[in-house]
């Protein structure tokens, strides 16, 4: 690998497509400043990837195949979260924790000047001091939820906090300015549920708590001009080290049809197709991520929801079922005769759909999303308004965030159960889309664009975080360099 003379970064994400994604967009945009990125991830993975780099900078960035170690009760072919039921993605973690040492052999043969990493590999700090190399968490959640869970700390002794506390249900003690951002109690259950199995025995506030302890700086994908207070409080008060925004990442739609193969190409063909003939900003784009596993009866409600909207729609259904051969995998089905009676007005798409070129469409006005980071950041970058359906981890904080820049509207749940209607779900629909009392929450997500879909100001970050990077290590080697001469230096006589 030829690094002679340029900073080498090491970028390690966790195994779910909206993480290596992110982790992706930002190896471009340092490979562009010529800086040398060493992208670690498992086989499956870099290949789903490796299409998406552009041929200028394959001599920049460097795709390392990791083998994910087996695991009893992991299919052999899932690398990733996409490849899983929400419930398996634990022995995923497991697997993962698998890769500590073939990363130990590569950072020893790479030298790398940086690494920057995901929440996952809890591990990560203590290699990077064994080389005494500098190492950066990216966290790919809004500053505003990082904020929310507080000092290390509090993340270490997760979830037993969540189990005796209500806490959070309530803004936390340590947020000093005006918020609404909080969970809600059928949430905090919902998360109860998901962690109570746990192939790996680390928690997920474990790994958090351990990647923001035993890194250098974090890097947070947000900007100033959105979350300012959180980003200030996290620097001086809750971490008390370096808090370096990485801009928000917007995505690049002409980028991506490029990078779009055959296959893909024919899947977006047909679909602007239908998205042509619609009016303008009058379809409601449904997609609530790779992870969410509503239940049969969750479904049923939403779909009838859609149905009363009366709204044109174009619905990403994720459809669990015998993935890796599993026979106990969820098998979710529509309700009967749904397709039919909607086929005037709406698609249901099974399988991959690209997101960006479809929130990007003239005719796509509103998106029911999950309220994942990376939904919300590429909504926003188009103007979309939003219909809020959280569903696991930091995704309600998320939810409320963006009812308080009203920019969406929360489909109403139950407090305790969480359970919804299909009369909130096309009440909410249409107060999104079509009512005048939508206005405000339109026309806030119009303004948005100026911030979220901004590639110069998210750029300016960028360099900035490059001066940190470089000047970091400037610093080190002068560092290393005075020590070395000091060792070197003839004992004095006194």
């Amino acid at each position: 690998m030829d690094v002679e003379g340029k900073l080498h970064v090491v970028m390690l994400p966790w195994l779910a497509m909206g993480h290596l994604i992110p982790f992706l967009e930002l190896s471009k945009r340092l490979a562009r400043e010529g800086i040398v990125v060493s992208f670690v991830s498992t086989p499956r993975n870099i290949d789903r990837v490796r299409s998406r780099i552009p041929e200028n900078l394959s001599t920049l960035i460097h795709l390392i195949r990791l083998p994910l170690p087996p695991v009893h009760n992991l299919p052999h072919s899932a690398e990733a979260t996409i490849d899983l039921p929400v419930e398996k993605v634990h022995y995923l973690k497991a697997a993962f924790d698998g890769l500590e040492v073939p990363f130990d052999d590569f950072l020893q043969s790479a030298s790398p000047d940086w690494i920057i990493y995901d929440f996952a590999p809890y591990w990560l700090p203590s290699l990077a001091s064994k080389y005494g190399l500098p190492c950066a968490y990216l966290s790919l959640f809004s500053a505003t939820s990082m904020a929310f869970f507080g000092p290390t700390a509090m993340m270490l002794s997760l979830p037993t906090k969540w189990e005796t506390s209500t806490d959070f249900t309530r803004v936390p003690k340590w947020i000093p300015y005006p918020s609404e951002v909080v969970l809600r109690k059928h949430e905090i259950q919902r998360i109860l549920k998901a962690i109570q199995e746990n192939a790996s025995k680390v928690s997920d506030g474990y790994r958090l708590g351990s990647a923001v302890q035993g890194c250098d700086a974090v890097l947070i994908r947000s900007c100033k001009e959105l979350e300012s207070n959180a980003l200030r409080l996290l620097e001086t008060d809750i971490y008390e080290k370096p808090i370096i925004p990485a801009g928000l990442l917007p995505p690049d739609v002409e980028e991506m049809e490029k990078s779009m193969d055959e296959e893909a190409m024919a899947k977006w063909a047909e679909i602007s197709e239908w998205l042509d003939r619609q009016k303008q900003e009058s379809v409601v784009y449904v997609a609530l991520g790779t992870e969410a596993c509503l239940t049969q009866e969750e479904i049923n409600e939403l779909a009838h929801g859609l149905e009363l909207s009366e709204l044109p729609f174009f619905w990403v259904f994720r459809k669990l079922s015998g993935l890796g051969g599993d026979q106990d995998a969820i098998d979710i089905e529509l309700p009967s005769g749904f397709k039919e009676r909607t086929s005037d007005r709406g698609i249901v798409w099974e399988g991959w759909a690209p997101q960006v070129n479809i929130l990007a469409h003239p005719s796509v006005g509103g998106f029911l999303t999950h309220c994942g980071w990376n939904s919300i950041i590429e909504a926003l970058g188009f103007g979309r308004a939003l219909i809020l359906f959280p569903y696991l981890s930091e995704q309600g904080l998320n939810a409320r965030m963006m009812e308080s820049l009203n920019v969406g509207l929360e489909i109403p749940r139950d407090e305790h159960e969480g359970s919804f209607t299909s009369n909130s779900v096309a009440k909410s629909l249409k107060m999104v889309m079509v009512e005048e009392e939508g206005e405000r929450l339109r026309s806030n997500a119009r303004e948005m664009k100026r911030i979220f879909g901004d590639r110069d100001l998210h750029d300016g970050y960028i360099d900035n975080l490059i001066k940190y990077l470089k000047n970091h290590t400037k610093l080190k080697a002068s560092s290393d360099n005075l020590e070395r001469d000091t060792k070197n230096r003839d004992p004095q006589i006194v």
